[in-house]
């Protein structure tokens, strides 16, 4: 059995959620101690429970230490069961973070599967709803997986309520995948997303982003016809209130999504100004991958057997994510200067 410390690196969820991920596709039990030790409120929380739980009935676990505030947990796979779940997070607490723990095993399962998840689909501290389906997904497909994603209903922060389904047709073996180069930009969508509040936000932070990022679209392509900056807002039903901006980044090779919350005392342009200046930063970085898709992206090139990608130095979560995969899979990961503001990430087999 594998021991792990749940404080490694930056302390934080995803060491559990990888680590639960790769227990049900390698078979490895594991224990983890000082579960999320290095946050405010450490030990499992709901949707790390979630998490658990979720991943426990997909591979017929058992499972000690699975409550609220249990620092330490052990996990003993037998086998992963395909096929029709439901999972809800009973929070405002990250759905998308859950399906994440759980999708590594079921896209290279015997059988397809289809999910019903509830809880938090737009939670800042989350990959949103957006993220999943334009980034994450097309990329995890390419790899030769069919999942598909559907939202039915918007969950903000504090609220919750959200709902999506998903649907994964698996493959028996991931092909590897290399993200070297982003390709020609062809354009960028933005959707600034209102539940429950005046119009007016939406406006004002299309506004913005229209005013900075195509002032730097112009820029960018003096001498040919520059891409467009698509706005639109859209309104939507929630159990709560909730703002969420959306851009989307689309290039010949992948399209990243970039998006910012709104919060209470915090006015749509500062919102709006927020999201323009991570935008403007991959645009200018010539980077194929943006931070959050980085880290994302590393399982399922570890589960492949390697693959490569340009992206911004990594964050200490990255990096942390990396000694986790190590400890579970025999892979090997170089991170090597690309240019002047990214570096070249490549995952190697390890005989």
């Amino acid at each position: 059995m594998l021991t792990l410390d749940g404080s490694l690196g930056e302390g934080g969820g995803q060491i559990l959620r990888t680590a639960l991920g790769l227990s049900l596709v390698t078979g490895l039990e594991f224990r983890i101690e000082k579960i999320r030790a290095n946050r405010q409120k450490p030990g499992l929380q709901r949707q790390h429970l979630a998490a658990v739980q979720a991943a426990a009935a997909i591979g017929q676990a058992e499972v000690e230490g699975a409550e609220i505030n249990s620092q330490q947990l052990a996990f003993h796979p037998r086998g992963v069961a395909p096929g029709d779940y439901a999972f809800a997070v009973g929070t405002a607490g990250s759905a998308t973070l859950v399906f994440q723990t759980i999708l590594p095993a079921l896209m290279i399962a015997a059988k397809p599967s289809a999910l019903v998840l509830e809880g938090g689909t737009h939670n800042p501290l989350a990959p949103p709803y957006e993220f999943l389906a334009k980034a994450f997904l097309p990329l995890v497909n390419r790899m030769g997986p069919n999942v598909r994603a559907k939202l039915d209903r918007h969950g903000f922060y504090p609220a919750g309520g959200g709902k999506m389904r998903m649907t994964i047709e698996p493959v028996t073996r991931l092909a590897r995948l290399d993200l070297l180069d982003r390709g020609k930009l062809l354009g960028l969508r933005a959707t600034a997303i209102i539940a429950s509040l005046p119009y007016h936000v939406a406006e004002r932070e299309l506004k913005v982003l229209k005013r900075e990022l195509s002032n730097h679209l112009r820029h960018s392509s003096p001498a040919t016809r520059p891409p467009t900056l698509d706005p639109q807002a859209l309104e939507v039903k929630s159990h709560g209130t909730g703002n969420a901006l959306v851009v989307e980044v689309e290039c010949a090779s992948l399209t990243e999504v970039f998006v910012s919350f709104g919060e209470l005392g915090v006015k749509a342009e500062v919102v709006a100004g927020r999201l323009a200046k991570d935008v403007r930063r991959f645009l200018e970085a010539g980077v194929a991958v943006g931070k959050h898709l980085a880290d994302q992206i590393l399982l399922p090139m570890a589960l492949a057997g390697g693959g490569a990608f340009v992206t911004f130095p990594l964050s200490p979560h990255a990096l942390t994510n990396i000694e986790v995969l190590k400890q579970f899979l025999p892979i090997e990961v170089r991170i090597e200067a690309a240019n002047d503001l990214g570096v070249r990430v490549e995952l190697t087999p390890n005989p």
